[in-house]
């Protein structure tokens, strides 16, 4: 892990400091530059102090992108299991089907042309009555 370097001269880091007494608005509140030399090393620990928490509150995002990226991939890894789990489901279905079909017509070409009029007949049947129960109403 890499060790964070606390830096307490940000002028190498942010340029030049305004120079005492300037009177210019700090960005974080207050006067950023006075006259008195601890004003000045409380305005570099105001800033350190606020690197801090924004390095906190990053590792704490960080985390949490984390934690996210990894529960999707853990979802990934369900699905695709779950999903290899109904494609040879699927594929055992169709054999049976299959299978099934085979043997109907196997029967089918045993019996001849004879359950096609069996077929036709209830039709007919079930045809003649749904026209009998419509005009009934």
């Amino acid at each position: 892990m890499s060790q964070r370097i606390r830096v307490r001269d940000r002028s190498q880091l942010l340029g030049t400091t305004p120079p005492p007494g300037s009177g210019r608005a700090s960005p974080f509140g207050g006067i950023s530059g006075t006259s008195t030399p601890g004003n000045q090393n409380r305005y570099v620990d105001d800033l350190e102090s606020q690197n801090d928490e924004a390095v906190n509150l990053l590792s704490s995002k960080v985390k949490l992108l984390k934690d996210i990226t990894v529960g999707i991939g853990n979802e990934v890894r369900d699905s695709t299991a779950q999903l290899s789990q109904m494609n040879d489901a699927f594929t055992e279905t169709g054999d049976i089907l299959s299978g099934t079909f085979r043997r109907m017509n196997n029967m089918a070409e045993r019996h001849g042309c004879k359950w096609l009029w069996y077929i036709v007949f209830f039709i007919i049947v079930f045809w003649f009555f749904m026209v009998v129960w419509w005009f009934r109403r």
